[in-house]
């Protein structure tokens, strides 16, 4: 891929992640950390791969000239996610909806920050509108941040359903504290997010709702034959 944007003279994005800090000992995390990652963890495979294709994409940049964009994205979330893809906003809203407990890791007190998927998209649009020499790393994400709990009882809250909590081990290696450092984005960019989380949650929130009751009317549709 890089080879052939060599070739073409294209602009390639890398979407890096916010992963690549692993667990920060900065906070926030602005592009000129360097990052806490355990390169042989059970989440290295994730963190380690992304650090390595930045490190690729800054080669390709400097040894050939290849035009790059790259961008860690913080946590994410708005309709269209699937809604078995391991993701807390998701997974929150799909245990409420369906009347499930809500599972949390841990005591619930680490944090994230969440990006509606319309300001990502902005934020990349704009990042690749740039002139060839803005590279990156530019961080891409909301830097309000929440404790897991609070954003499961914000769900619990906007579906106006009565889940429980469930309370689970941590894994290993999870970030204790997840929040982006925007100044750059702001800067070169422009741009800073637009849909704060209880807005985005309800955009959510509707499409996953419709999502599970068009599944449960197929299931009680008689079959053929």
């Amino acid at each position: 891929m890089l080879g052939l944007a060599k070739r073409t003279g294209a602009k390639i994005l890398q979407a890096s992640t916010s992963e690549v800090y692993g667990d920060p000992a900065m906070h926030p995390q602005n592009e000129c950390y360097w990052g806490n990652v355990n390169p042989i963890g059970v989440r290295s495979c994730y963190d380690e791969g992304k650090r390595c294709a930045e490190t690729l994409f800054f080669d390709y940049h400097r040894q050939n000239d290849v035009k790059i964009k790259v961008m860690r994205i913080f946590n994410t979330y708005g309709p269209r996610m699937h809604p078995e893809d391991g993701r807390v906003v998701s997974n929150f809203i799909v245990q409420a909806l369906q009347g499930e407990e809500i599972t949390i890791y841990g005591d619930g007190s680490q944090t994230r920050s969440f990006c509606y998927v319309d300001d990502l998209i902005e934020g990349l649009i704009r990042l690749m509108d740039t002139p060839d020499e803005v590279t990156g790393p530019i961080n891409i994400g909301n830097p309000h941040e929440f404790t897991i709990l609070d954003l499961a009882e914000k769900v619990v809250r906007a579906t106006g359903n009565r889940s429980k909590l469930s309370f689970h081990p941590l894994p290993s290696d999870d970030p204790t504290q997840r929040c982006p450092d925007i100044a750059l984005a702001r800067k070169v960019l422009n741009w800073e997010p637009q849909i704060q989380l209880e807005q985005g949650l309800e955009k959510t929130i509707r499409y996953f709702a419709a999502l599970i009751a068009d599944a449960r009317t197929s299931k009680q549709k008689p079959q053929a034959g």
